[in-house]
């Protein structure tokens, strides 16, 4: 039997209850380094990462209802007072509430590549988007990306690398590669943590990241 899943309004964060952009330390209770989740899926990569670095605040972004209800279940048993989760579309959320500069680090793994051509429009990495990233990230903060799907993968490097030729003194900034260490709750043989990537690894896929901070 599956269990009973749980709301806990602590965890919870509601767009009704936004008044414009988000104050993170009133959100949290607290000051501290932000990093956000996109696509938060069963919140497997949020709960190790928030044991394991309790002094950062994590905010997860997912639209699924049946994931975000888990997601809340999930950090709200294991009692975690340094993690946040709302349902809602990251990119409109972006746009809308995420302050400038206020981030640390994104963390985007395994988007929906949306493989149909027709459907390509609806991926999360277009260039408004990565603007906005750039634009919510602090400088020297860092945008942290990995996808299985090898077609994807070679879009958003190429989104990358034009918006590294973007000049200095932009009002998003400008981002420079660096490289992707694995997660802190990260097993051994793996770099984000999450049910995806074990999942791919089983099926031997291959998996590609991208890691940048912002100049």
């Amino acid at each position: 039997m599956a269990r009973k899943l749980r709301e806990y309004p602590l965890v919870t964060l509601k767009l009704e209850d936004l008044d414009g952009q988000i104050d993170f330390v009133r959100i949290f209770g607290r000051p501290g380094p932000i990093h956000i989740e996109i696509g938060t899926g069963k919140a497997t990569f949020l709960l190790n990462e928030a044991m394991a670095q309790p002094h950062i605040n994590f905010l997860g972004i997912e639209r699924a209802n049946k994931y975000y209800r888990y997601a809340i279940d999930r950090i709200g048993r294991w009692n975690l007072s340094n993690v946040r989760i709302i349902r809602t579309d990251a990119a409109a959320f972006l746009a809308d509430f995420i302050p400038e500069t206020a981030v640390d680090c994104f963390h985007i793994y395994f988007p929906d590549p949306w493989p149909k051509r027709r459907h390509h429009k609806r991926r999360l990495f277009c260039p408004d988007n990565l603007e906005h990233l750039v634009r919510c990230l602090k400088i020297g903060g860092q945008l942290r990306i990995a996808t299985d799907f090898t077609e994807y993968f070679e879009q958003i490097q190429k989104l990358m690398v034009e918006q590294r030729g973007r000049p200095f003194g932009s009002a998003q900034g400008r981002l420079e590669a660096t490289e992707f260490l694995p997660a802190a709750g990260a097993r051994d043989g793996e770099l984000t943590g999450t049910n995806y990537e074990r999942k791919y690894i089983k099926e031997h896929r291959p998996i590609y990241t991208i890691a940048a901070r912002k100049l």
